[in-house]
């Protein structure tokens, strides 16, 4: 990847554009594919030795994450309208179908950098003591902590499922990741295929006992598979696959509802089980485990994707740790307005004074959060309105 320092590069000189047509759809930048470029810049940070490593693996992380989103909201939109025969062009004369192929090309190939990014970074993280085991790598006294690590926060959780006329195919929520296991019965070589969701509020990563100054990890799907036996007792696995599932999520509320609420309501519940628009499979998959459970999520070839690597990529911030500032941006406290301290923390106090203009990331956003707080004790305060993008699960603007 090149890398651009546009405080130091020269200018681009200008150039002509020959056979433009200023006045057609040519002029035009299609919206879906300078998101792609966009994120595609998002990962170029993630190769850019200027940044710190693990502020490296972090930039990864957001790639992936954007392009689950991506692919969920804005990639299920156009996938609606492609089935729906929508021919409409865009301003910039692609039919959804057209982008939908110069999609499906470009994400491809970002899927694939981001896994050859990836694969560097553990190298380099490897340099710097933190490492990611593999199962053929844990000594003697990893397999005894890691047996009681399983059974008390892994096993509890886990739910395996037999696939087969009497158990119908599970719903795989948005998101999910799940394990494919063919099976054979040890006293009588009978064969049987299973699934094996892994709950979202596990982590992705297990710490592993490690020499002070050296981290060490074991990913779930190794862990889980180290304990197979506990799992079905009386079988041994034969092959395996992870699978993940991105589904519609695209809402469709109609503003002018009776009642808003429960129109949200429905269309969230509705979104949980939205069609599946990308199936993301490790490669080499058996086929006959793989045709099932394209088969069971209705899926189409051309909306399955083959990892040759790490499925669930912006699982990776996991390994941002917070303890190893040497591999981090050094920490920036924000400061806390001058006139906001005069009037002891009184937000009411300040503004009145003088109106405020806060400057973020420089000045701190718990004024904002304090005067919301403030505002929700005061009885002359009659209502709080305001649009909230997005929340954290512990929102304090909620609360």
């Amino acid at each position: 990847m090149t890398q651009a320092d546009f405080l130091k590069s020269p200018l681009t000189q200008p150039c002509d554009l020959p056979d433009l047509d200023l006045t057609g759809p040519g002029r035009f930048v299609n919206r879906e594919l300078s998101w792609l470029g966009f994120n595609w810049r998002v990962l170029e940070e993630a190769g850019n030795p200027r940044v710190p490593l693990l502020e490296r693996l972090r930039f990864l992380s957001i790639s992936a994450g954007n392009l689950d989103e991506f692919y969920t909201v804005r990639v299920a939109g156009l996938r609606e309208l492609a089935h729906a025969g929508n021919t409409t062009p865009a301003a910039d004369g692609l039919t959804p179908a057209e982008q939908l192929v110069l999609i499906d090309e470009d994400a491809r190939r970002l899927m694939a950098a981001q896994q050859a990014t990836l694969s560097d970074l553990m190298g380099m993280m490897a340099e710097q003591g933190i490492s990611v085991v593999g199962r053929k790598d844990l000594t003697k006294a990893d397999i005894a902590y890691l047996e009681t690590a399983f059974l008390e926060q892994v096993f509890p959780v886990l739910s395996p499922l037999a696939i087969d006329p009497a158990h119908p195919f599970p719903f795989i929520a948005n998101m999910g990741y799940c394990l494919a296991l063919q099976l054979e019965r040890m006293k009588d070589r009978k064969a049987r295929q299973a699934l094996l969701p892994i709950p979202a509020q596990i982590d992705r990563f297990m710490a592993l006992p490690a020499p002070e100054g050296q981290q060490r990890f074991i990913f779930l799907d190794d862990l889980v598979l180290l304990h197979m036996d506990s799992l079905f007792p009386g079988y041994r696995v034969k092959d395996h696959f992870g699978f993940r599932v991105l589904r519609d999520s695209d809402l469709e509320v109609e503003e002018e509802a009776e009642d808003l609420v429960r129109e949200f309501e429905v269309a969230l519940k509705r979104r949980r089980r939205g069609e599946v628009v990308r199936l993301t499979i490790s490669t080499n998959a058996p086929k006959a485990l793989r045709d099932i459970v394209m088969r069971e999520l209705h899926v189409k070839p051309e909306e399955v994707i083959e990892l040759d690597g790490m499925i669930g990529v912006a699982d990776m911030k996991e390994l941002v740790l917070d303890e190893r500032h040497d591999l981090l941006w050094p920490q920036f406290t924000p400061r806390v307005p001058e006139r906001v301290q005069d009037h002891d923390g009184n937000m009411f106090d300040a503004i009145k004074q003088k109106d405020m203009l806060l400057h973020h990331p420089y000045e701190t956003f718990d004024m904002v959060v304090r005067f919301l707080s403030q505002a929700a004790l005061d009885p002359d305060v009659v209502a709080i309105k305001q649009t909230l993008y997005r929340t954290s699960k512990r929102s304090p603007i909620v609360e």
